[in-house]
C-alpha cells in the first residue's frame, strides 16, 4: 500500500472512531446537548492528526503481517482519539481571550467565538476528561496497558509537561523585553518550552502506538526520543509557517506571534537558521526510528513529511 492510501485508510479509520468514541450530540446523562456540540466544533474540524497517525503507525511497528497490523491499529484507535481529545483540549484553552485570544483555528471560528468563553473553557475540561474515560473503558480487559497509557498521557499533559511548557510560555510572553516590545526569552528558554509544551505529545503519541504494538522497553525508550525531536521540528516548522504563510492557508491567524512579540524560532534565531535547525531535528528523529524493527516505511515518511509541510 502506497503512503496516500494508507495515509487516508488510517485517517478514515480514526474518524470513525473519534464519531463513535465521543458523546453525541443529543443531551444524555453525561450533560446537555451543548456541551457536546463544542467539543465537536473543535474536534471534527479536521487538522493534521498528526498525534493520532503518529500511534497507529507506531502500533504497526509491532506487526509481523498486514492482517496482524490491522488489528494492532484497530487496538490504538482509542488511544489515538484519547490523544486528539488531549490535543483539541489544549488548543480551545490556547485561543481564549486570557490567552491567545484568537479567532480562528483550522479555518473555522474557535470554540469561544463559534459559542462562549465559558462553553469553551467547560468544552476543553471535558475533552481532557474524556480522554482518560476512554483510555480507562478501551482498555479495560487489558488492565497492565491501560495502567501505561494512562500514565504515559497523563505524565504528558500534566503541570510538568504540556501545561507547565503552555505556563512557561506565557510567562516569557508577557515578560517585557527593551522597549517592552518583545519576549526576553532565550533560545534556552524556548527549547524548554517546547519540549513540554509541543514534543511532551508527540512523545507520548509514539509510546502509546508502541505500548498497543507490544514494543520493548528500549523500543519504547527509543520512540519517546523520536517524539522529543519531532516535537521540536514541529514547532520550528510552525513558528516559520506563522511567519511566511497567509491566514488562508495556515487555517489560523497568520502573523500573530512577531505582532504580539512572542519568542519564536524565527525571532531568535531568523528564518534560514530556523529551517536548518528543523531540518536537523527532524533527521534525529528519522536516525532513531529507522532503527526499530517492523516496517517503518510509512512512519518515516510520515515524520519526515511534518518538515515539509505548508500548514
Amino acid at each position: 500500500m502506497d503512503f496516500p492510501t494508507k495515509l487516508n485508510s488510517l485517517l478514515a479509520r480514526f474518524e470513525a472512531s473519534l464519531d463513535s468514541l465521543v458523546p453525541a450530540l443529543p443531551a444524555t446523562p453525561a450533560g446537555p446537548a451543548r456541551i457536546h456540540a463544542a467539543m465537536r466544533h473543535s474536534l471534527q474540524a479536521g487538522g493534521k492528526r498528526i498525534r493520532p497517525l503518529l500511534a497507529l503507525a507506531a502500533a504497526g511497528l509491532g506487526a509481523r503481517t498486514p492482517e496482524e497490523s490491522f488489528q494492532l491499529v484497530a487496538s490504538a484507535l482509542p488511544a489515538a482519539v484519547a490523544l486528539e481529545c488531549i490535543h483539541t483540549y489544549s488548543l480551545i484553552h490556547d485561543d481564549l481571550p486570557c490567552m491567545d485570544d484568537d479567532d480562528l483555528r483550522r479555518g473555522r471560528p474557535t470554540c469561544h467565538r463559534a459559542f462562549d468563553e465559558a462553553t469553551a473553557l467547560l468544552a476543553g475540561d471535558a475533552l481532557l476528561t474524556e480522554a482518560f474515560v476512554i483510555l480507562a473503558t478501551s482498555y479495560a480487559g487489558r488492565s497492565d496497558i491501560a495502567a501505561a497509557l494512562v500514565r504515559v498521557v497523563a505524565d504528558a499533559a500534566s503541570g510538568l509537561r504540556l501545561v507547565g511548557g503552555q505556563m512557561q510560555d506565557l510567562m516569557a510572553e508577557r515578560r517585557p523585553g527593551p522597549g517592552g516590545l518583545a519576549s526576553t526569552a532565550s533560545a534556552a528558554d524556548l527549547d524548554f518550552i517546547h519540549l513540554n509544551k509541543t514534543a511532551a505529545m508527540l512523545e507520548a503519541s509514539l509510546m502509546c502506538g508502541g505500548l498497543v504494538g507490544g514494543l520493548a522497553p528500549a523500543e519504547l525508550d527509543t520512540l519517546r526520543h523520536a517524539g522529543r525531536e519531532l516535537g521540536l521540528a514541529f514547532q520550528i516548522v510552525d513558528d516559520v509557517l506563522d511567519a511566511t504563510t497567509d491566514t488562508a492557508t495556515l487555517g489560523k491567524t497568520a502573523g500573530k506571534d512577531a505582532r504580539a512579540g512572542k519568542a519564536t524560532y524565527v525571532s531568535i534565531h531568523g528564518i534560514t537558521t530556523a529551517g536548518r535547525l528543523a531540518a536537523e531535528r527532524t533527521e534525529a528523529a528519522l536516525a532513531l526510528l529507522r532503527s526499530l524493527p517492523g516496517d517503518t516505511a510509512f512512519l518515516l515518511e510520515l515524520a519526515g513529511g511534518m518538515l515539509v509541510r505548508r500548514k
